[in-house]
């Protein structure tokens, strides 16, 4: 039995569908939900380029917008999750490596479940970057609900 669902998510399309997905598996069930999204660390290269073009502060500059981005997406979430009648607790976990931080959570909130898309990032970055949900599903012991 499910009871506890912990619903990754970037924010795009696919994941949005997904997002879905594990609520409507939420609702069915009755299970807590959890939404997670995950930062990125900022690049030295980006950094040093931004600090180039003027900007006194980059990497303040980039973790602010990264929370920015991070709580309207987890925003969303919660509109969705609201609109049918469940609870959800959101998190982000800023300046992490995505697989790792979703599969932390999971263990440290004891999900029966994670749920994610198939993938965030589409041509050439998915190559270079790798898939987060192969990571995933090779750190991990717990069920993964990939949506495709």
């Amino acid at each position: 039995m499910v009871t506890h669902i912990l619903i990754a998510t970037d924010g795009s399309n696919l994941a949005d569908k997904a997002v879905d997905q594990g609520l409507d598996l939420a609702a069915k069930t009755g299970a807590r939900v959890t939404a997670i999204t995950v930062t990125e660390t900022w690049s030295v290269l980006d950094m040093t380029e931004r600090s180039r073009a003027g900007v006194e502060n980059p990497i303040d500059e980039y973790r602010q917008i990264a929370a920015h981005h991070a709580s309207d997406i987890l925003a969303r979430v919660v509109e969705k999750a609201k609109a049918m009648n469940l609870l959800c607790d959101i998190v982000h976990r800023p300046d992490s490596y995505p697989a790792e931080a979703i599969v932390q959570e999971a263990d440290w909130r004891n999900c029966d479940l994670i749920v994610m898309a198939s993938h965030g990032r589409r041509g050439i970055d998915r190559l270079l970057v790798g898939s987060q949900t192969l990571r995933v599903l090779a750190l991990t012991t717990r069920p993964v609900l990939v949506y495709r």
